[in-house]
């Protein structure tokens, strides 16, 4: 479901990439001095699983700790606020790799004595997609989500869209990345930012 149908209504964790989002846009028009990979390259940096990121809510569970418990959601700079600890930086961490931190910092502090932790991701961080879909802006994550299901989410391609590559910006990548697409379909990850093209005949 869109949350918003226009690019200059993206929220605020959106619009702290506003520069980048602008520089998106004109890469979208050149292409040049952008790095260029394919899409089985794209889909090689997934493997490793999934790393929590800002806007991810998370169920963390501490047993035997009922006050503990709770649902928590990671905040811009990639922290996460528990009850009694200092805020943990959740950002890049595995879901299993948060757990082991959060159970040492409640040890460390003496507060729980043999602390068995887990962390379920309940709601991935959006994606958005940007230029030449019919309605460009915020989406829902879904898992195992794909370019073509995410183009079908903004209600597909226009017309002037180019359908041989996408300029794809990961989280963890600092700099935007065009995707040459293939017969392999592309996977998108929580907060991947995708920039259609317009194609020139």
């Amino acid at each position: 479901m869109v949350r918003s149908g226009l690019v200059g209504k993206l929220p605020k964790r959106a619009m702290r990439h506003g520069l980048l989002i602008c520089s998106l846009a004109l890469a979208s028009c050149t292409g040049s001095g952008m790095e260029v990979m394919s899409v089985s390259a794209a889909n090689g940096q997934l493997a490793q699983g999934y790393q929590i990121g800002a806007g991810d809510r998370l169920r963390v569970t501490i047993f035997d700790e009922p006050e503990l418990t709770g649902e928590f959601t990671v905040g811009e700079e990639g922290h996460l606020a528990l009850p009694l600890i200092e805020s943990i930086d959740a950002s890049g961490l595995s879901p299993a790799q948060l757990g082991d931190a959060i159970a040492q910092s409640y040890l460390a502090g003496g507060y729980v004595l043999s602390p068995r932790v887990s962390v379920e991701v309940l709601e991935y961080r959006p994606f958005y997609i940007l230029g030449e879909v019919n309605q460009p802006g915020e989406y829902e994550y879904g898992d195992r989500l794909t370019l073509e299901q995410a183009v079908a989410k903004a209600g597909g391609f226009t017309a002037r869209a180019d359908r041989g590559s996408v300029i794809l910006l990961r989280q963890d990548w600092g700099t935007a990345r065009r995707v040459q697409l293939d017969n392999t379909p592309l996977e998108i990850a929580p907060g991947d930012t995708i920039t259609v093209r317009e194609a020139f005949f």
